[in-house]
């Protein structure tokens, strides 16, 4: 190879790394989405029921045959009844802070909510990344709550 070619080389590989560089910064710099979902897909609460935690007092898996879109997520809910008590008054029953972890948006980050890991407080439906996060979580849930409130939605951008 001569050195016009290794300096050709060079320059589109320095090329390529600025621009995959660039891309980097602006997905860090993007605003999150309002609900969060798992990067490979669309689907709210992990594709869990977020009805059934009121209905039933425990995590229940979706089914995509009672499903809905809400604020640019899908929504699964394990029976057309869930789903018609959803579409009745989504704000009863998604979970705060878009599905975040609650303990995370008290902080002022952003991290996933897991639905193994809930609690409902005064009607609300809270998730947390982990079971020790949970922990954490539940040692002041009403301050963490106020906290909370305070970040959600700036914790987004």
């Amino acid at each position: 190879m001569n050195t016009t070619t290794r300096q050709q080389t060079f320059s589109l590989h320095a090329a390529l790394v600025a621009l995959i560089l660039m891309s980097l910064s602006t997905t860090v710099a993007a605003d999150e989405d309002p609900i969060y979902t798992s990067f490979f897909s669309n689907i709210a609460v992990g594709a869990y029921d977020p009805v059934a935690y009121f209905e039933e007092g425990r995590p229940v898996e979706g089914d995509s045959e009672f499903s809905t879109e809400h604020m640019g997520a899908e929504f699964r809910f394990s029976s057309a009844q869930n789903l018609e008590a959803f579409l009745a008054n989504p704000a009863a029953y998604a979970p705060q802070y878009g599905g975040y972890c609650a303990w995370a948006v008290s902080q002022g980050n952003l991290a996933k909510g897991d639905p193994d890991h809930w609690k409902i407080v005064d009607g609300k439906l809270y998730l947390n990344y982990s079971k020790s996060i949970q922990t954490r979580w539940q040692k002041d849930i009403p301050g963490f709550i106020v906290k909370a409130d305070t970040n959600w939605p700036s914790v987004l951008r």
